[in-house]
This record gives structure tokens, sequence and C-alpha cells, in this order.
């Protein structure tokens, strides 16, 4: 039988003996969805503070689901340990063919040693429901369902991969990886210095690559930028990673700015539409998408295939920071602008090693509000957001709507055979001038990505720079608490990635 889990989390009435420094220790169910046979439920055990030595707690395990029988076995105790806020066990569901109706397992604490105390919430049920089969995407029938029906095999792979990863996992990256650093701390990515692993993800710009003043030129310094961003884009795809390309364009009548605070009015006012079939600048923007196709059938990875790559153009268009947000252009414009961009790139230039993101800034609260611009199913492979605002120390409120908003991304996603994804997100440190947030990575970021069911396939760190950072570096106070975060059940780096570019047999 198939089970999905609901996520009910019950607490005590009595009430807590919290006083100024006690440490108290709650239980909550983290991840809320799981089916046969391989996705799997989460209890997550988490402590107020650290402590300097392993933290024992045990618990009850009830409800109506059979311990060995429904699920795989799961002991009455686990172990924190010194100097960890977390820990997490997981609910795996045994595959068999009996019907037996919702089911429940329920986790209650019961004693801890340390001197640590139950907290309020001590009880946490997960419902084990029979519901009819979710659909199951097909290996052979993923190029039905994405822009490019005639993409590469590893494109098409990739696609496949993402969708299927996203049901328990996310992958975790960021922009600029290989040639941004903290510090300017050159060497191996920020992200391999700290865990050892490079991220998953490898985030690039097409900016530079289609700047009026490269020329082509070895000499060019816009060439050679152009260059170094092919060569980590092969890279990376030759270490199995995913590569992501966004573009940041320069508006068309100078070719100096995209931010509209550098722009006169009447660039803001005229950019877009100037690109539009018939527009006035509409053969210039023909030859930057000529630059693209040509970038991306001159990425050759070391087995001889078109590297793919994740294009997402025109992003944070519910903004007005760039010349492509609404206050510039009209709903039907800029969807008329993005369905343009596809068939060039796909139908013209026959560009096959493309995946097309769609992804808005945070500044929608309803599925309404995230379409109102959306271009089309078969437009879009992936369905994302950038959300800084929700991240930025704003309090639960603000960390419940960006897990709110990433519900939404998901039940789109399920219905439109899509890949939900955090395009873009961090909360920036920059020592001296302010401080890393207590438990953002591994508490505040983790359970905004994985709560409610929530299925996401990537999440991108920004870039980090000299003087500040979105991922930390060994030595930061923020260190221990990104390493939680990579090492939870659903973060995935590119040392825990499966081959992403090629299908199952």
């Amino acid at each position: 039988m198939s089970f999905f889990f609901g996520l009910f989390v019950l607490s005590c009435s009595k009430d807590d003996p919290e006083i100024e420094n006690d440490i108290l220790v709650n239980i909550a169910a983290t991840i809320g969805f799981a089916s046969e046979p391989s996705s799997n439920g989460e209890f997550t055990f988490t402590l107020t503070n650290a402590v300097s030595t392993a933290t024992t707690i045990n618990y009850t395990i009830s409800g109506t689901a059979t311990n060995g029988t429904d699920y795989q076995t799961i002991a009455n105790s686990l172990s924190i340990p010194a100097n960890t806020l977390s820990k997490s066990i997981t609910v795996t569901v045994i595959d068999d063919s009996i019907t037996e109706g919702d089911e429940t397992v329920t986790i209650t604490l019961n004693t801890t040693n340390n001197d640590v105390i139950i907290g309020s919430s001590n009880v946490a049920t997960v419902t084990l429901s029979e519901l009819p089969e979710a659909f199951v995407l097909s290996p052979d029938e993923t190029y039905l369902y994405m822009v490019n029906p005639n993409a590469t095999p590893e494109t098409i792979a990739l696609f496949y991969n993402l969708k299927v990863l996203s049901k328990t996992k996310f992958v975790v990256g960021q922009h600029d990886a290989f040639n941004s650093f903290y510090n300017d701390n050159v060497g191996p990515s920020d992200i391999m210095k700290t865990t050892g692993s490079d991220p998953g993800l490898l985030g690039s710009d097409f900016m530079f690559i289609t700047d009026d003043n490269n020329d082509g030129t070895s000499s060019n310094w816009y060439h050679q930028q152009e260059e170094i961003i092919k060569s980590d884009a092969i890279e990376a795809y030759n270490k199995g990673m995913i590569n992501t390309f966004c573009w940041h364009m320069r508006e068309p009548y100078e070719g100096d700015y995209f931010y509209t605070s550098e722009m006169t009015q009447f660039q803001k006012d005229n950019a877009l539409a100037s690109i539009l079939p018939d527009g006035a600048n509409h053969d210039y923007y023909k030859q930057k998408l000529q630059k693209i196709a040509d970038v991306a059938n001159s990425m050759v990875g070391n087995d001889g295939s078109l590297v793919p790559f994740i294009f997402r153009p025109f992003h944070e268009f519910d903004g007005d920071w760039f010349w492509w947000g609404k206050d510039y252009c009209t709903p039907q414009e800029f969807i008329t602008l993005w369905q343009f961009t596809v068939t060039y790139l796909r139908d013209v230039l026959q560009v096959n090693n493309i995946l097309f993101a769609f992804s808005p800034d945070s500044r929608f609260f309803s599925t309404g509000e995230y379409l109102s611009r959306y271009p089309g199913d078969a437009y879009v492979d992936i369905l994302g957001m950038d959300n800084y605002t929700d991240f930025n120390n704003q309090g639960q409120m603000a960390l419940d709507s960006a897990n709110e908003k990433l519900q939404i991304l998901t039940d789109l996603a399920k219905d439109r055979v899509k890949i939900a994804a955090l395009t873009e997100s961090c909360f920036f440190v920059t020592p001296g001038l302010n401080n890393p947030i207590s438990g953002f990575y591994a508490d505040h970021l983790y359970n905004a990505l994985s709560d409610n069911n929530v299925e996401i396939g990537y999440m991108m760190f920004w870039t980090n720079t000299t003087d500040t950072y979105c991922t930390p570096t060994p030595g930061q106070s923020s260190t221990s608490d990104f390493l939680e975060f990579v090492n939870k059940p659903r973060s995935v780096l590119q040392n825990e990635l499966p081959n992403i570019y090629e299908l199952p047999q």
C-alpha cells in the first residue's frame, strides 16, 4: 500500500518548567511526506541550547501503526551528540499490499539526562494515510513534460532526477562558488573549505558574456570572464554538479545598467517593450540570444556531451529594481517576451541543453499572484522563487510565510509535473556590521524548506564576497550551524548527488 504522512504536532497543556538558563528538549515531525518504498518521514529532537556532553532522550512510541511492521523499527531512545542542537530519526514505511486505513505513529518524550527538561512540544504524531496512488513520472515519458521534448539525453535525465530527488531531498548550491570567496581566500569553493564537498549546484550569470563590450578577443576582459564562466560550468558538470545561469541583462539602449535606479526614465519605460517582436531593439535582443546559444553549444563535458543548464532569465520580475520588473511592463508584455525567448532559443537556434526556470521574488501570497505573469506550462520547466526578505531576521511569521510560499510552488509542481526550487536566498553576514542569526541554517532555513510536505529540487545561496558571506567559512561563529544544515537528511551536496545525468534503466 502507499502511504502519505500528514503532520500533526500535539503539545501538552501543562505549564513548562521553563526558567531562564534551563535547557529544554522538544520534538516535532519535520518531514510530513512519505511514500513507498523510499520516501521517509522524519522526527526531529531539538535542544534550546547545546550541551557539552551527549544528551540521552527516552521516549514512548505509540499509535495505531505497528513499530517494525508498518514502518522500520524505531528505538525507544536517542542520543544528541555533545555541542549539537538537534538530531533526527527517519520513519521508513514498509511496503505491503494490505489496506489498513489511516494509521498513526506517535512519539512522547519521557526522560533525559544532563538535567535537560522536557519542553512543551513533547508529543509529535504523524498520520499514515492511504490515498490513491500519486502520479509517478516515467523516465521514458519525461520528455513529454518538458519545454523542449528534443532535449539532449543528459538534459532529460537532469529534469527526471531532480523531480524524483525533490520528493525527499534538495540540492544545496551557491552562486559563483568557484570564483568568489569570503576574505578573497582563493582556492576550493568556500562550501568545500567548510564541509569537504563542493555545493551540488553552481550558479553563473550571462551578464558579462552578453555585454556589449565583449568583442571575443583573448585580451578582452569580458571575453576572459566568458571563458572562466564556461570553464567553471564544464568543471561542475564533470563533477556531477548542476549548473544554473541567471541573466542580469543590461538595458538595450546604452547597454550600461540593469538596475532601474541607474537608468533614465525613458529607458525604464521602454526597455522591455523595445526588445519585443517589432520593437526598436528586437534585433539587438536576438543577437544576445545568439550569444547565449553559442555558449550553450560550446560547453562540452569530458564525456563528449553538451553541458545541460538551468536558464533563469528575468528573475524577480515582481519587483521594481530591474527594468523587466512589473512597474515597467504589462503582464502580457512579460509573457510575450518569455515565450519569444524560449521559442527562439529552442526552435530557431535549436539549443537542446536548457531547462527554463520561472522565478519571481517573494512578493506573492497566493497561487493566483504567483501565476499572474506565468507564460504557460509549455514554456517553464522549473517553478522557482527568490526569497531574501522572509529570511532577513523577521521572526517566525516570516519563516512561516516562506514555508507557505514553498508549499504553493510544491503544489503547482505536482499538478503541472514541474520542479519547484528556491532559486536564490541567503542572509548576508558582514562581520563588524551585523551578526549571524542563531540557528539560521539548521533551524530557520531547513524547516522552511522541508516542513508541511514542501518538495523542492534545489536551493541556491547567493555568492560570498570579500567582506560578506552567505555560507560561512571555517572558524565563523555560524560554521557549526551550517554544518548541521548540510548534514540534515534532506540536504545534498556534490559528494552525495546521484548520477543526475543518466536516466534509470
